[in-house]
């Protein structure tokens, strides 16, 4: 698994896409990405992180993430502990839950995001591997190995959110 140095060259090219969600540019990704602002567990300050979206489900609406660097992660040890997460996905903004995508859910999708960007399917790979620490390939046995190395994420509004947008639009 791939350490990232805080305050080193990657990381501060890893952090540049916040900087446009903070200029409120953030729509230039549409639902390619997203804007998770979370708690630090041990700070309780509000930190910000942008994660590719690798499935975008538009009942919820639903954004699946990956967590390409492992379990130490700190916005996912952020979440997991303290909660109280926001999205900002294309134009939309909502106080998020989170759910941990079961093997087989994760896998499918896994497969939809490489169908998806076929095109572009060789860096894809590339880019997995160097996150993985192995050659990924792509093949279902690959992605099986993925999904119990990285785990998937999925967002989605809060049902007290959605509740009260509901009533909203009702006039109550």
């Amino acid at each position: 698994m791939v350490a990232i140095k805080r305050k080193g060259l990657l990381w501060h090219l890893f952090r540049a896409p916040v900087h446009l969600y903070r200029w409120h540019l953030g729509w230039l990704f549409g639902n390619r990405c997203l804007l998770l602002t979370h708690m630090g567990r041990r700070t309780g300050l509000p930190r910000q992180t942008v994660l590719e979206v690798v499935e975008y489900r538009k009942d919820g609406p639903e954004v699946v993430v990956v967590n390409g660097f492992g379990p130490a992660s700190d916005w996912l040890l952020n979440i997991e502990s303290v909660g109280g997460e926001e999205v900002i996905v294309g134009s939309q903004r909502f106080r998020a839950e989170h759910r941990f995508l079961g093997k087989e859910e994760a896998a499918r999708a896994i497969r939809g995001y490489e169908q998806r960007n076929r095109f572009i399917a060789p860096i894809v790979r590339a880019g997995l591997s160097w996150l993985l620490g192995w050659q990924y390939r792509g093949g279902e046995s690959d992605r099986q190995r993925l999904v119990e190395q990285l785990r998937l994420i999925a967002f989605r509004p809060r049902a007290s959110q959605v509740q009260a947008e509901f009533a909203a639009r009702r006039g109550g």
